[in-house]
């Protein structure tokens, strides 16, 4: 032992590098899933969906929507007939003149049922006269469309034919970020493309009652509509939409959760439509300032913009400026959480809804209607009063409202912005014609009213001020100093 460290020293004191094998700790291996199996089995139910629509035939001329040169470039290399393109194989050139079925897109769609249903987006066969199925043994159908959604991009199609091949549906709501995922579909009319990638992020909101599981799988033109699954072979979403500048696709894909879709294309079979609950309501982003001047502390909560004047809404007492904080139970997090929940309610059920209202929480009930009744339609801005009024801290001259301008913007008392100086409330974007209509918890009815509570605020604290603009109600965190 003593020779060995003496023999140490030697070599430290001769500068030589030292190499001390040091046991590693083995990190978990993750295996790149083998995707052929499970292609292999879901292939089969994928299918082709291919539309067309009539038009007047002019002259000769390329496919609409398809440029000339991606339509030579099928037409060599694929040997697919081309309208319009010369030695087209197999293509007969219309007549001039007359209503002729021209392609109008291609997209994907999946089997969920062995009787021929299958599910596909909405914009896949919008707008189609005919829509063509093609299954991957090259047998083609004509679909008929028992009913599509486009606010959440889902349709429902059926072909006449039995014992077809189906894939079963995972539960979308166990989908995990990082988890591997793939797409089968028609990019750009190629049938039977697999594309793989992973789960990149959930409930993403682009847009109204849509959660989106975002990947980045690749998903171009065609793979619309087509299934987005797991790697137990289980749909987990339709493949809708793509982030993109160019029109192509560029890392960043969207799909519709299966758990939504399926609710969707249940009422879709059934009733030909989607039915939506509705209460009428505008709503605005909660940001930080706006809810750390109302008392909230953190942004949360649907901000209402808006009540549509006699809807279910203003009916129920939810008034403009308040922050509905639950809806029959179920917490809103942020305004785009509100429309689904309310579109997933029944038309008719009176629901619990926790609003927040000058700084304390109160419950009304609210009846839901149905999305297809009568909306109030939207108010053209009203001019700018020419009646003129007092200066005061907030920069702004003011007047008092006329009973018709309280009726046509349905509030009960409020001021008129007439002028502003470099102050507060014009660095905020107040503008002549909107209306004050509460400072805090505290309404306005009068100018009198309005300027004896402007001159007792703190200078150096943030307010509230709400502001009637149009149909629209805006809450602005203004700090007077």
């Amino acid at each position: 032992m003593k020779k060995h460290f003496i023999a140490l020293l030697a070599i430290l004191s001769l500068g030589q590098p030292l190499f001390i094998p040091v046991a590693l700790a083995e990190s978990p291996r993750v295996s790149i899933p083998d995707f052929a199996d499970l292609v292999e089995r879901a292939s089969p139910a994928v299918v082709n969906i291919r539309t067309t629509e009539k038009v007047m035939v002019q002259q000769q001329g390329g496919i609409p929507g398809l440029p000339e040169d991606q339509a030579e470039f099928f037409r060599r290399f694929f040997g697919v007939p081309i309208p319009g393109i010369p030695n087209s194989p197999k293509q007969a050139q219309p007549a001039p003149g007359k209503p002729q079925e021209a392609d109008r897109g291609v997209g994907s769609g999946f089997i969920i049922e062995s009787n021929g249903l299958i599910l596909t987006n909405a914009h896949v066969v919008e707008g189609a006269t005919t829509i063509y199925v093609t299954l991957t043994d090259k047998r083609e159908f004509k679909a008929k469309l028992l009913g599509m959604d486009k606010r959440t991009d889902v349709a429902v199609v059926k072909i006449d034919a039995r014992d077809l091949p189906r894939l079963s549906l995972g539960d979308s709501s166990r989908v995990r970020v990082g988890e591997w995922v793939l797409a089968i579909g028609s990019p750009f009319g190629l049938e039977n493309t697999v594309t793989a990638g992973i789960v990149s992020a959930k409930s993403r909101d682009t847009g109204d009652y849509l959660p989106f599981i975002q990947t980045d799988v690749a998903v171009n033109p065609g793979n619309s509509g087509g299934p987005l699954l797991n790697t137990a072979g289980q749909v987990i979403g339709i493949n809708s939409q793509i982030f993109s500048r160019s029109g192509g696709y560029m890392g960043i894909s969207f799909a519709i959760p299966i758990d939504e879709a399926m609710r969707v294309a249940d009422q879709l079979r059934t009733n030909g439509k989607m039915t939506r609950g509705r209460i009428g309501v505008a709503l605005g982003e909660m940001t930080k300032e706006v809810a750390e001047s109302l008392g909230l502390g953190k942004p949360r909560g649907a901000y209402v913009r808006n009540v549509d004047a006699g809807g279910p809404a203003a009916a129920g007492g939810i008034e403009a400026g308040d922050v509905i904080l639950s809806f029959n139970g179920r917490d809103i997090a942020k305004s785009t959480d509100l429309p689904r929940i309310v579109g997933d309610t029944k038309p008719g059920t009176a629901v619990p809804v926790q609003v927040w209202r000058k700084g304390a929480s109160r419950e009304v009930t609210v009846t839901v209607a149905d999305t297809d009744a009568n909306q109030t339609a939207n108010k053209k801005p009203d001019a700018p009063s020419a009646n003129g009024g007092t200066a005061n801290i907030f920069g702004v001259n003011v007047s008092e409202l006329s009973d018709a301008k309280k009726k046509d913007l349905n509030i009960k008392g409020g001021v008129e912005v007439t002028g502003l100086s470099d102050g507060p409330l014009a660095r905020a974007g107040v503008r002549p014609g909107d209306v004050i209509i509460r400072v805090a918890d505290a309404d306005i009815s009068g100018v009198k009213q309005f300027e004896a509570l402007v001159k007792g605020l703190d200078a150096n604290k943030a307010v509230p001020v709400f502001i009637r603009r149009s149909d629209s109600t805006l809450v602005i965190p203004v700090r007077p100093k």
